[in-house]
């Protein structure tokens, strides 16, 4: 009878072994991973950061300006009664 080349426990060695380096592989791989996903989080915080939340909308700017226009309005309205007050004094007094 000739022999094996190869006896059930190296087999067995070899098989352990590969499973090992797989199993390191994979770790590695997965820190690997997580380091990547960390640093693409990262930027997309920074730009969040960067790129603050509106505060303004149309709706609230166009009543703003209305309000501003209204007292505007108010305002030129009073200064021209004043001025005909005004003339009135200085051509009848």
């Amino acid at each position: 009878m000739s022999r094996p080349l190869i006896t059930r426990s190296e087999i067995r060695k070899r098989k352990e072994e590969q499973e090992r380096l797989a199993q390191q592989q994979k770790i590695q791989a997965e820190k690997a991973y997580a380091k990547k996903q960390k640093e693409i989080s990262g930027v997309y915080r920074k730009e969040l950061k960067k790129n603050k939340p509106l505060e303004k909308t149309r709706s609230g700017e166009k009543e703003r300006y209305r309000e501003r226009g209204s007292l505007l309005n108010k305002a030129i309205v009073i200064v021209v009664v004043l001025l005909v007050v005004v003339m009135l004094a200085v051509f009848f007094i």
